[in-house]
Formats: C-alpha cells, structure tokens, sequence
C-alpha cells in the first residue's frame, strides 16, 4: 500500500491518529528522553527542560494509554515509579533520533529565517 497524501491523513486513518498523538512537542521530547532506559518522573522533569511536572505527567498518561510507554511502579516505601519504552514505543526511536538531528542542524536556520521574516514587517 502506497501512503499518499490525499488519503493517509483523513479523519478516520489510522496514521492520523499516530500523528496526532506523537507530533505533540512534549511526546517527542519525553520518548526521546526514555530512548536511554527507563527514568523517574523527576529524572523526566530534569531532562526535558521547560515541562510542568502536570503537564509531563498528562503526557504520560497518553503516551501509556496509547501503548507507547510503560508505567512500572514498585512496592517500596517511599513509592518508586518508573517509565519505560514499550516495544512500539521502542520501534519510535529511529525516527525521533533522525528528527532530532534534522532539528539539530537546521535549527539555527529557522530561527534565522523567523528573525529576517519579522524585520520585514517592522516599521
């Protein structure tokens, strides 16, 4: 089957909803950040520089309840819970790490391109 644009994307395909729930900025940066094993939500926190502990912890949640996370909570005092990669969220990996390095080395040329696009626009 040959993806294509006029069909791959309506409302009730599948690849739709995969998009949708892993094109979200924050579900990239937290799968990226659980590619190296399985991490606390404060080592979570840590690593993702700029996400609320809430809004982390909302992410998640759907990343788990999609399948792509793993919640593992150990019966220890204090409680320890730790997050992980599912298998299909491990198959994420590649492609993440292949967006990472695109955002990496064209990063700065947006931002350049943002910046001459708003002087345009100035008085």
């Amino acid at each position: 089957m040959t993806l294509q644009a006029g069909t791959v994307f309506l409302a009730d395909c599948p690849a739709r909803t995969a998009i949708e729930i892993i094109a979200n900025k924050w579900s990239v940066v937290t799968l990226f950040a659980l590619s190296e094993g399985p991490k606390r939500h404060g080592e979570l926190v840590a690593l993702t520089g700029g996400i609320s502990r809430k809004v982390l912890t909302e992410t998640l949640r759907r990343l788990q309840a999609h399948g792509l996370v793993d919640r593992h909570a150990y019966a220890e005092a204090p409680p320890r819970v730790e997050y992980s990669l599912t298998p299909l969220g491990e198959t994420l990996q590649e492609p993440i790490r292949m967006l990472t390095e695109w955002a990496r080395t064209n990063g700065e040329a947006l931002v350049d391109f943002q910046e001459s696009a708003a002087r345009k626009f100035l008085p």
